[in-house]
């Protein structure tokens, strides 16, 4: 068995993945590890959809980055030939002065998106499947998306290792050290070596890393699949992805979902909102009945079409961060350690352009990609 790499990535989720093909591509040595199967559901990036939309309201800097994500993620569908992304045009709903919506135009006019901004009569007209409190507004974006997250995980995989990487399957990794001379990595397998370590746990980045200084809190999910009173107004080419602004408990909070698929089976829909802490080695998988009230009454309010029967649930997890702001950077004790984690439930559209990132970094130190923003540094 091989033991010597240029580089060693933990974790091959969404960001590993990505990190493993990129390092591939460039001509380095890689080993992927991850404790679970690739893809697999005991993460944060599974459910069959994830949201691509750039009128980014959680912050403008977040804009180039995703222009940059866009344009690896038509890569990444031309070379495995598989489809990987639905352009469906995106429609954000809330009240005027909500951080949802003046964030999104902050965006959208700060790097001259295409975009609409749409009164309450033409939401209405345009989005009938929605229904809106009189005070709310639109903003739709026709270049927004989703992406299907277990074939993008697949195809960044398959690419890598045809390019010459080798990723292990439940192969957790117990510890590492790094030194002047490299990284050592031990599982229960086998002790490997390499120039350089990624580390992208996801969940378990916390347990990986050791004390960055940086509380990472992981919190449980709901996901849920309804199946419409009137399903033809939510299928794919009649609905966008969409979000609309639903705060709780004083804190911002967004319900959002996605049209139905093709071979899916429901209207997938969620709560954009931290939910219970927990960990991930003692989160309850299981959906239980209570877990509805995370999207049902919110469902039944603004969407009375789509308030029928309840398919299915699933619970994923978030890894936040206190801002909710990713944290990509080095180690800060170790040269030849660089990290991705914090994504916060809203990581996975990121995952092409972080991979590069992390390959830059890996690679030769630094990175032109502007990711200053999600150092460590900001936390002092």
């Amino acid at each position: 068995m091989r033991n010597g790499f240029d580089v060693i990535v933990v974790g091959v989720g969404a960001m590993g993945s990505a990190a493993c093909y990129q390092l591939a591509a460039r001509g380095a040595s890689v080993l992927g590890l991850e404790q679970f199967g690739i893809p697999n559901t005991l993460g944060s990036s599974h459910g069959e959809s994830r949201m691509l939309r750039l009128c980014y309201f959680e912050h403008p800097d977040y804009v180039p980055l995703l222009q940059r994500a866009c344009d690896l993620w038509a890569r990444l569908e031309h070379d495995s030939a598989r489809k990987l992304l639905h352009t469906t045009g995106g429609i954000y709903m809330g009240r005027p002065d909500s951080e949802f919506i003046s964030g999104t135009l902050r965006s959208a006019v700060q790097h001259r998106l295409a975009h609409e901004s749409l009164d309450h009569a033409q939401l209405a007209h345009r989005f009938g499947q929605f229904n809106l409190p009189k005070d709310f507004v639109g903003v739709y974006e026709p270049g927004a998306g989703l992406l299907l997250p277990e074939r993008v995980i697949s195809a960044h995989a398959e690419l890598a290792m045809r390019r010459g990487a080798v990723l292990h399957g439940q192969e957790p990794v117990r510890d590492w050290q790094a030194g002047d001379d490299g990284v050592v990595v031990h599982t229960d397998r086998a002790t490997y070596h390499a120039d350089h370590l990624v580390v992208s746990g996801g969940a378990w980045s916390s347990r990986l890393l050791g004390d960055l200084g940086v509380e990472l809190v992981v919190t449980r999910q709901i996901v849920g699949w309804v199946w419409p009173k009137r399903p033809e107004l939510f299928e794919l080419g009649a609905l966008p992805i969409w979000a609309i602004d639903n705060p709780r408990r004083g804190r911002p909070g967004l319900l959002y979902g996605f049209p139905i698929l093709p071979g899916s089976l429901g209207l997938k829909l969620a709560y954009h909102f931290p939910g219970e802490p927990t960990t991930p080695d003692t989160i309850d998988r299981q959906a239980l009945p209570p877990d509805e009230d995370d999207f049902r009454p919110a469902l039944g309010r603004f969407i009375p079409h789509a308030d029928g029967p309840l398919l299915s649930m699933h619970v994923c997890m978030y890894t936040n961060t206190p801002d909710s702001h990713f944290i990509i950077d080095r180690h800060p004790a170790h040269d030849r350690v660089t990290l991705a984690c914090g994504f916060s439930g809203h990581g996975f559209k990121f995952a092409s352009v972080i991979g590069e990132a992390l390959a830059d970094l890996a690679l030769t130190g630094r990175t032109d990609l502007p990711i200053e923003f999600l150092g460590l540094g900001r936390f002092g």
